[in-house]
């Protein structure tokens, strides 16, 4: 089996394209334009977009965890517009000093409720001072509730209870009042997200900055990325703006998306600056470098892109809102960030010509190192792939083993749903709730509420009583009882029956309790059931049914990428299965971490719940996916392009990961510290994606990318470029379209001084 010959294009002189090539996303722009006017227009551009920017934080509201369409999404729905009695949007908290039976605080309480009955935006209220409702009262009598379900989507609950809750919190006479809810939550996860998106900013970028420094030895060099960076961060914010107005996006999509923009960015235009160098330093000149840059490498960016964005594009088909939104902006940010990066860095490139190698500021801590641009090859990697490669099966073995004792901690994984407890625990609705949930006869996260909607109590009265007796005799149920509703005048249909189930409402005593439920016949000709519990169980089977169908989606999807751009059968099938054990290793550090509770000092407050949110794993095996494939295209196309000029497989390797193992790298870095910046967020849900990212792409970066795949590649040998005779001239009439110019193939006794420049 030999290697493919390759296009003769060396002859074709500077900037000419082999004929079916497609130029790359900046080339045709070079030769029709002055290389000044692309950054203009792009500054112009950039501040254009960070005005239709501005306010984005305003559009995002919290919630869609739950999957939708289900039995308890159902009856929530009936629960809401038949009885009034659905999750509050806002609930106030009034603690009395004597009590809140006593003449003072009656007549306070009735004048809140009214005060906040006649508010803007809110729908309904119920209060325990004119409700009379036994469960709206504290065990003690010292605290009574008022809930207030407000008017319009998430968002506009949201706004509403931004300017509603601090003008109804406080002192009021003898009642002192603090607040929780959803739209609170909401409201308080939108401030956090916006003070951590500051801190975050402001971490990340000197220390990103740093570390390119350090990788790059030049100041110029470093702030082209930098500044990609800070265009896709601006960018970002306008296209999750645009976005809103097409659907809920979530409150956390604004800290997640931009550390994903900004990473990929920098990674993209390290990419892209690394290869301009290596054009250089092989002779070339400036036009020359720059149009190859852009051929070679900007075809790269623009596949890894899309294998970025068809990865996530998977959770599209989960029926979570929150995964479903986040799903769209991830897409649509990596599509983003590859844009600016492809478009704007090779002008950029032309205008800085040989100055790109300027102003080292950390030369004088180099000491005796020789100055100048590094070399495009690591030693350090060098010399780790020559001993992979020398004992594949010894280093791979070792390695695979290391990932899944990293991974084994998973196995236990305990799944939950988030509430107000991934806020900080000093926060306003996270102390409120803590305190509901202890002080009150019935405890929300513990109550499973069957609704049932066709029983008649003044015909079904004696049916009903029974119904009751069955329910509380049902194991896990602790009691039962029926909960007053506001039925409309004139319809008289409907009960409904809130129980009271295990105290931990995701174990599987709670799921049974659910299933049990559901499965006992009701009165007037079903019912349905919905809670805490019963949410999270129908979550769980809604996502355990479409997850074969997302997992299809981005094995496909990334398959073919992988394919046009190696024209191997094995290659993406490897790349599939290495990315998702490499993966395992971060869900484990999540199961340690936070659903555990270890190292909870190193990475500061947070709640341990003994549950970990159901669409985490989720959200981060998307993104780290395509960050994995990211780098994994990085190196193939370094192989694949060695191995066509020598034919070598285990010196193509070698090449290979000398030649990538700085790039991978330094950008592994880059992305670790900017989402890693996440984790010093004082949201939960942001900590945990946060740190597990940040393992993810170094645990890829170092073991996979530097020993793992090294290692497979050279036991495979030339099955790694193997694909049947169909595929194959698919791929000689697709895939070279996309996959980086090949140049012919060298004289034998030129290999050696190659060096990959091609």
């Amino acid at each position: 089996m030999t290697p493919p010959r390759d296009l003769d294009t060396a002859a074709l002189g500077p900037g000419t394209t082999t004929a079916g090539t497609v130029p790359g996303p900046a080339e045709g722009v070079l030769g029709r334009l002055r290389p000044w006017l692309v950054p203009a227009v792009a500054v112009v551009l950039t501040a254009l977009l960070a005005v239709a920017g501005a306010g984005t934080s305003e559009r995002l509201a919290n919630g869609g965890y739950a999957a939708t369409g289900t039995e308890s999404a159902r009856a929530d729905a009936l629960l809401a517009d038949r009885f009034g009695a659905g999750y509050p949007d806002v609930i106030l908290l009034a603690r009395a000093e004597g009590g809140v039976d006593t003449a003072r605080a009656r007549e306070e309480g009735r004048r809140l409720a009214r005060r906040l009955a006649r508010s803007a935006g809110v729908a309904s209220v119920r209060s325990y001072w004119t409700d009379k409702d036994p469960s709206l009262r504290s065990e003690d009598g010292s605290r009574a509730l008022l809930a207030a379900d407000l008017t319009g989507a998430d968002r506009d609950a949201a706004r509403t209870a931004e300017t509603l809750v601090p003008a109804l919190t406080g002192t009021h006479g003898v009642l002192e009042v603090s607040a929780t809810g959803a739209a609170w939550v909401s409201t308080e996860a939108r401030q956090a997200g916006r003070q951590d998106l500051v801190r975050a900013e402001l971490v990340a970028a000197p220390l990103t900055l740093l570390l390119l420094l350090v990788a790059l030895r030049s100041l110029v060099a470093a702030l082209v990325p930098l500044a990609i960076g800070a265009v896709s961060v601006v960018g970002t914010f306008a296209l999750l703006k645009l976005l809103t107005l097409a659907m809920p996006v979530s409150v956390f999509a604004m800290n997640l998306t931009s550390a994903l923009g900004f990473g990929l960015a920098v990674d993209y235009g390290l990419f892209l600056v690394t290869r301009y160098r290596e054009e250089l330093l092989a002779g070339r000149g400036v036009q020359q470098a720059v149009r190859r840059t852009a051929r070679r490498a900007g075809r790269t960016v623009a596949v890894s892109a899309a294998a970025v964005a068809l990865s996530m594009s998977a959770l599209l088909v989960l029926p979570l809102p929150f995964l479903r939104s986040m799903a769209c902006a991830g897409m649509a940010v990596a599509v983003f960030s590859a844009a600016a990066a492809t478009v704007l860095v090779p002008p950029v490139l032309a205008l800085i010509g040989t100055r790109i190698d300027r102003w080292d500021p950390l030369s004088l801590l180099r000491e005796r190192r020789p100055c100048g641009p590094p070399r495009p090859d690591s030693p350090l990697w060098r010399s780790v792939a020559g001993a992979v490669t020398r004992r594949p099966l010894y280093y791979g073995g070792g390695c695979a083993i290391v990932l899944l004792l990293l991974a084994s901690p998973f196995a236990r994984v305990h799944f939950g749903l988030a509430d107000e407890r991934v806020l900080p625990a000093h926060t306003e609705a996270h102390r409120t709730a803590a305190e509901i949930r202890e002080g009150f006869p019935v405890r929300p996260e513990r109550t499973v509420t069957v609704v049932l909607p066709d029983a008649v109590p003044a015909r079904d009265g004696a049916a009903l009583a029974a119904y009751e007796r069955k329910v509380a005799a049902v194991p896990g149920v602790e009691r039962a009882g029926w909960a007053r509703t506001a039925v409309p005048p004139g319809m008289g249909t409907g009960a409904v029956l809130q129980v009271s189930g295990p105290q931990d409402p995701h174990s599987r005593e709670a799921r049974d309790l659910v299933h049990r439920l559901r499965a006992l016949p009701g009165p007037g000709g079903g019912q349905l059931v919905t809670g805490r519990a019963a949410m999270l169980s129908d979550t769980r089977e809604a996502v355990r049914d479409r997850l074969p169908l997302a997992a299809a989606v981005a094995a496909a999807t990334t398959w073919a990428m992988l394919f046009l751009l190696t024209g191997s059968v094995l290659l993406p099938l490897k790349g599939l299965l290495i990315a998702a054990l490499s993966l395992g290793a971060s869900f484990g550090v999540m199961v340690l971490v936070f659903q555990d509770g270890r190292l909870q000092g190193l990475l500061g407050e947070f709640t341990v719940t003994g549950a970990l949110d159901m669409t985490m794993p989720l959200l981060m095996f998307s993104i780290a996916f395509g960050l994995a494939l990211d780098y994994e295209i990085f190196l193939l196309s370094r192989v694949r392009e060695h191995y066509r000029l020598t034919g070598d497989n285990r010196r193509a390797v070698v090449e290979g990961v000398a030649r990538t193992g700085r790039l991978v790298t330094t950008g592994a870095l880059a992305v670790a510290v900017v989402t890693g910046a996440l984790a010093t967020s004082g949201v939960t849900m942001l900590k945990v994606l946060g740190t597990g990212l940040a393992v993810a792409v170094l645990v890829d970066a170092v073991l996979v990318r530097g020993v793992l795949v090294p290692a497979y590649l050279t036991v495979a040998g030339r099955l790694n470029w193997w694909a049947p005779a169909p595929l194959a001239r698919l791929h000689a009439r697709v895939g070279r379209r996309l996959g980086p110019d090949e140049e012919h193939r060298p004289r034998p006794e030129a290999v050696l001084h190659a060096g990959g420049h091609g």
